[in-house]
């Protein structure tokens, strides 16, 4: 993970602490997809009956059509049946229709209650993870780009100045001010260093880029 088009720390600590973040991240959401699944699930069982009360509505509709087409043999009473029977039929159709209604608003409503209980949680947590990842990319390039020139190490070096403890700057040098001042090479590049594993970037990754 050297490369600087890899959105990941070089050092061991910081590298770490990524890994676990992208497994708490990829946890999070699954569990939460899980919870969604579930909803969806429940709701689609609504669904599920509207589609069985309109097969059935409609097969009884086509059975009482069939009833009533055939008592127009039956002499005297024939028409007197067909009418009830085709009027049967046409109420079971309506109670098909409204199965079928039922079956369209459940399926409907079953996708959206999922995206709706587990969208929130995890663009939650996703989202500040993606913009933590994108500014550490950022800086990890910004950072390995100015190490390849000695101008570039130079302003590393003054940042780790500003930024870094006391007790790390006399690390490097006993004076690092005097030091970096007089373009000593070996502080500026050990401030410059500094710099870079503050920002999650071994040294050498300089180097293997």
């Amino acid at each position: 993970m050297t490369s600087r088009f890899v959105p990941y720390a070089t050092t061991p600590g910081r590298l770490l602490g990524q890994l676990v973040s992208d497994i708490v991240v990829v946890v999070w959401s699954f569990i939460w997809l899980m919870v969604g699944m579930a909803v969806h699930s429940a709701v689609a069982t609504i669904a599920e009956v509207g589609r069985q009360v309109e097969q059935g509505a409609n097969g009884v509709a086509e059975n009482l059509d069939a009833a009533g087409d055939r008592t127009g043999g039956v002499p005297l009473l024939g028409d007197a049946l067909r009418g009830p029977l085709r009027a049967a039929s046409e109420a079971a159709l309506d109670i098909a229709g409204a199965g079928h209604n039922l079956d369209d608003t459940a399926s409907w409503l079953a996708w959206v209650l999922a995206l709706a209980v587990a969208s929130p949680p995890i663009l939650a947590v996703a989202m500040p993870w993606v913009f933590l990842r994108i500014r550490f990319f950022r800086r990890k390039w910004t950072a390995i780009t100015l190490a390849a020139t000695p101008s570039g190490q130079q302003l590393l070096a003054l940042r780790a100045l500003a930024n870094r403890p006391l007790a790390k700057l006399v690390s490097v040098d006993s004076d690092p001010v005097a030091a970096w001042r007089n373009q000593d090479v070996a502080a500026i590049q050990g401030l410059a260093a500094l710099e870079l594993r503050a920002a999650g970037i071994a040294r050498t990754a300089i180097s293997a880029r």
